[in-house]
C-alpha cells in the first residue's frame, strides 16, 4: 500500500469550499486544514509549553492581548514558527511534498496564517 493511501484515512475530513482557484488554495483545503485538525492537540500543547519559557504573563493578558501576542509570537519567534511548521510538514505524503515544493512560499504563508487562527480560536 502506498504512503498516500495509508496516511489519508487517518486525517479528519474538513468541509471546505470546493471552488478553490489556485493550487495553493486547493492544497490548503485538501491537505493543510485536515492536518491542522489532526494535530490540534499537539499544536495546543506546544503553545502552552512555549509562553511560560518566554517568561510572558500570557495567562494574565485579556483576550485582545492574547490574540495580539499569539500573532506576534508565531510571526516573530523563528523557533516557534519553524517548530509549528515542522509539525505540519512532517505529515506530508511524498505527493504532497511535490506540490508543496512548487508553491513553498505561498503554502508556508497559508499554513502560518491558519496556525495563528487555530491558536487564537481557543481563547
Amino acid at each position: 500500500m502506498e504512503t498516500n493511501e495509508r496516511m489519508n484515512p487517518v486525517r479528519p475530513q474538513v468541509v471546505t469550499d470546493s471552488t478553490a482557484v489556485s493550487t495553493a488554495e486547493q492544497f490548503q483545503n485538501q491537505t493543510v486544514r485536515p492536518l491542522l485538525k489532526l494535530l490540534d492537540g499537539g499544536i495546543q500543547t506546544l503553545w502552552h509549553h512555549h509562553w511560560p519559557k518566554r517568561k510572558t504573563p500570557y495567562d494574565r493578558f485579556n483576550n485582545q492581548e492574547k490574540i495580539a501576542y499569539i500573532e506576534r509570537a508565531v510571526r516573530e519567534d523563528t523557533r516557534l514558527r519553524l517548530t509549528l511548521l515542522g509539525m505540519v510538514l512532517g505529515h506530508f505524503t511524498p505527493d504532497e511534498w511535490s506540490t508543496y515544493k512548487g508553491e513553498e512560499a505561498e503554502i508556508t504563508r497559508r499554513i502560518t496564517t491558519l496556525l495563528i487562527q487555530r491558536l487564537q480560536s481557543r481563547i
